[in-house]
């Protein structure tokens, strides 16, 4: 068999077991005014359609795993507004994701990335270390000497930018301030562990001290997990056993504990920790540990829905506003709870977000890998942020925050950027902390 026959056979079995669901795709179309990616480039290769026709393509013999097929495949945003409008109900975001397991195993995972799924995600140690030493370059103006000297040109021609996506920095991490938190209350009725996002950890620990004094202000008793990252960053690009390996830690860390539920104001952490059972279907093991953990994974505002919102003695007199994470409300379905929270806030005068649920372009490390493409996609929804009038934009999702909160400084919009934890957190009337 000749070598080039060979590589197609290799990729049509890697990609056989999505067969059926990418031949469900009838290149209808009508996935192409919904994918934020089509709409700014008007390429095709970049869109649901497009994806399964080349995935469909490589497993019937026509095409090649090869380096052209990089761009279409890494830029989708993986927002599921396609699976959202398919009338076929095709998964594209799962097909996308194994089309970028077989091109990692094929053209080789960057080391850069091995570095990071393999090495300092599973090392919160490390992970600090790291994120310290950026906290520092950004006080000491060293991230500008990265712009000068090209320190991030491996992931493109606009990364010099992304330096200022991120305004700061801490030094000190959400999970190194637990002596802050002070004791749970005497009289809590519910016991729960929390699970930390590393963008609340080592990013936005302001979140974290709301989300836990929100929830003990619900009488629950919270347990802070030493957990590691829930595996979406290496899945999203393809990486599935580093996916795997953290969610085994995870699910070990997570099977132990005798709590009612496991909250986490992480909208991307909670939509993916509730997939393990899916990532870890070929371990029987872990598939048991994830399906057995998976009914007591619980979004905040999912939580705080089922048991109550606790007892809100202050005022929040704003104009408000809320942006859906792709991860809440795609992945999850959850729309209405964040909403009616935010309605139940003394003081608030709710405005709804046109294209609420349009992504706003963060994606994971989307704003990072393609900065221009998420800028415009950022700037979509600043305009409909402005169309609003809104004091507050709220939000559910540590990336997005940050994508939204530079949104805001770049538009120069008179808004604040919140997680809702924080929105609750004013309304108990708690100072700021972290």
């Amino acid at each position: 068999m000749k070598v080039k026959e060979k590589k197609k056979k290799e990729d049509k079995e890697a990609l056989l077991p999505i067969y059926e669901e990418v031949a469900k795709c009838t290149k209808c179309g009508f996935c192409l005014p919904t994918c934020p990616v089509y709409t700014i480039t008007g390429e095709e290769r970049a869109v649901a359609r497009g994806h399964n026709i080349h995935l469909r393509d490589i497993i019937e013999g026509k095409l090649e795993m090869n380096e052209e097929l990089k761009a279409p495949l890494f830029e989708c945003l993986l927002c599921r507004a396609c699976v959202a409008n398919c009338l076929s109900g095709v998964l594209t975001h799962e097909n996308v994701i194994k089309g970028r397991a077989l091109y990692m195993e094929k053209l080789g995972e960057p080391k850069l990335l091995q570095f990071v799924f393999r090495k300092l995600l599973p090392n919160p140690k490390k992970m600090a270390f790291y994120v310290r030493l950026a906290a520092l370059g950004k006080k000491s103006k060293l991230d500008r000497a990265a712009k000068v000297l090209g320190v991030l040109k491996w992931f493109g021609r606009d990364t010099a930018k992304v330096v200022d996506l991120v305004e700061r920095l801490p030094f000190r991490f959400f999970k190194e301030c637990l002596g802050e938190l002070g004791p749970d209350p005497a009289n809590a009725k519910r016991r729960v562990a929390y699970f930390v996002g590393c963008g609340t950890n080592y990013a936005l620990p302001e979140v974290g001290f709301s989300t836990v004094r929100v929830l003990r202000a619900a009488g629950c008793s919270v347990q802070i997990l030493d957990n590691i990252c829930c595996g979406l960053p290496a899945s999203g690009y393809g990486d599935l056993e580093a996916s795997k390996n953290l969610a085994r830690y995870n699910l070990d860390l997570m099977a132990e504990l005798d709590v009612e539920a496991i909250v986490t104001d992480c909208g991307s952490c909670s939509s993916f920790l509730k997939e393990y059972p899916d990532l870890l279907e070929d371990d029987p093991e872990y598939k048991q540990k994830a399906a057995a953990v998976r009914p007591k994974i619980k979004a905040l505002s999912e939580y705080l829905m089922e048991i109550g919102l606790p007892d809100l003695h202050g005022r929040v007199e704003a104009r408000v506003t809320y942006h859906d994470p792709c991860h809440m409300s795609r992945y999850q379905n959850l729309v209405r709870q964040p909403r009616e929270i935010i309605q139940k806030i003394p003081g608030v005068e709710y405005r709804e977000l046109p294209e609420a649920d349009w992504c706003c372009g963060a994606a994971g490390t989307y704003n990072i890998a393609h900065y221009g493409q998420s800028m415009q996609i950022l700037d979509r929804k600043m305009g409909n942020v402005k169309k609003t009038g809104a004091d507050i934009l709220v939000t559910t999702c540590p990336g997005c925050k940050i994508q939204l909160s530079y949104g805001v400084r770049k538009n120069k919009l008179n808004c604040e950027v919140l997680d809702i934890a924080e929105l609750i957190d004013r309304a108990l009337g708690s100072p700021p902390q972290g």
